[in-house]
C-alpha cells in the first residue's frame, strides 16, 4: 500500500477484490482510513444488492425496516449487504440492535445462532438466540423472511420448496440470486417467476433470458451486478480528491442506483439494470 501511493500518490485508488474472508475484512479495516481505498466484494456487492431492495420496496410499498431477511451464505459479501441493510434501516429510525435482529445467516454448518461453535467475529455479530438449524428450507418455514438473498454460490439451493414457501407468506416474495456465474446461481429466473405464479421480485448476479409464463405474461429478470457500482465510485471519489471512502457513500451510491429503476421497468420484473440512455431496453 505504501509503494503505491509513494509512486502514484496518496490520492491514488485501490481497489481490494477476490481475497479470502479473513483477510478481506482485516485489510479493509486496516486500511480503509489511511488510503483511498474499499473493496468491492464487501462493499460494491453491499451497494447493488441493496439498490435491488430499495427498488423492491417501491413494489411492496413498504419500508426497508419492515422486512426480515435470510441470507444463503455468511461470506464477505453476505456481511457487507448485511451492514449495508442495517444502515439503510437505521436511516429510516430503527435502532440499531433491533436492525441486526431483521437478519438472519445461513452458512455450510446451518443457521447462525448464539452457541454455536467456531463462529468468526463477523459472524458473531448476526447470531441470534435460536434453536439450531441445519437446512435452509427449515430456516425458511420457521422465519418466514420477507427477502431471500443468496450468495453462495451454491447450485439450486432456493428449491422448489423453498420458492413455494417464501410465496406462501409473501404477497411478492423478494428473491435474489446473485451467485456468479449463471450456473452457481441459487436459482433460476423462471423458477422464480413460474414457482411464485409472477410474484417474486427476482434479481440475479448473471443475466439470465426473458421469462415468458402459461398465461402470457413476460418478465425480463434484473441483474444486480458490481458493474452498477464500482466504476461509479472510482469516478466519483476520484473527480473529487477523496482521501477517504466512507460507508456513507456506499448506501448513496445504493440509493443512487435505485432511482434509476423507473416504474416501466420495474413493471417488467426489472429490479436492477442500468438506465434506458444505456439502450438496453426500448
Amino acid at each position: 500500500m505504501k509503494a503505491i501511493t509513494d509512486r502514484y500518490g496518496v490520492n491514488c485508488l485501490i481497489q481490494f477484490e477476490d481475497f479470502a474472508n479473513t483477510n478481506a475484512f482485516r485489510l479493509l479495516s486496516k486500511y480503509r482510513n489511511k488510503y483511498l481505498t474499499f473493496n468491492d466484494d464487501i462493499q460494491g456487492t453491499a451497494s447493488v444488492a441493496v439498490a435491488g431492495l430499495l427498488a423492491a420496496l417501491r413494489i411492496t410499498m413498504s419500508k426497508m425496516c419492515n422486512h426480515t431477511i435470510v441470507f444463503q451464505g455468511a461470506g464477505e459479501a453476505a456481511m457487507g449487504i448485511a451492514e449495508l441493510i442495517i444502515m439503510a434501516m437505521e436511516k429510516e429510525g430503527l435502532p440499531r440492535e433491533q436492525c441486526i435482529k431483521k437478519i438472519w445467516m445461513v452458512d455450510s454448518k446451518g443457521l447462525i445462532v448464539k452457541g454455536r461453535d467456531h463462529l468468526t467475529h463477523e459472524k458473531i455479530r448476526f447470531a441470534h438466540e435460536h434453536a439450531q438449524m441445519k437446512k435452509l428450507e427449515d430456516v425458511v418455514k420457521e422465519l418466514k423472511p420477507t427477502a431471500l438473498i443468496g450468495v453462495a454460490a451454491i447450485t439450486g439451493a432456493f428449491t422448489e420448496d423453498i420458492i413455494k414457501a417464501m410465496a406462501s407468506f409473501n404477497k411478492r416474495p423478494i428473491i435474489f440470486a446473485l451467485s456468479n456465474p449463471t450456473s452457481k446461481a441459487e436459482c433460476t429466473a423462471e423458477q422464480c417467476y413460474t414457482l411464485t405464479e409472477g410474484r417474486g421480485i427476482f434479481a440475479s448476479g448473471s443475466p439470465f433470458d426473458p421469462v415468458t409464463l402459461p398465461d402470457g405474461r413476460k418478465f425480463y429478470p434484473g441483474q444486480g451486478n458490481n458493474a452498477y457500482v464500482f466504476p461509479g465510485v472510482g469516478l466519483g471519489v476520484t473527480a473529487c480528491a477523496m482521501r477517504h471512502i466512507s460507508e456513507e457513500i456506499f448506501l448513496i451510491t445504493a440509493e443512487t442506483i435505485a432511482e434509476l429503476v423507473t416504474e416501466r421497468i420495474l413493471q417488467r420484473g426489472v429490479c436492477i439494470l442500468l438506465s434506458k440512455a444505456s439502450g438496453m431496453f426500448p
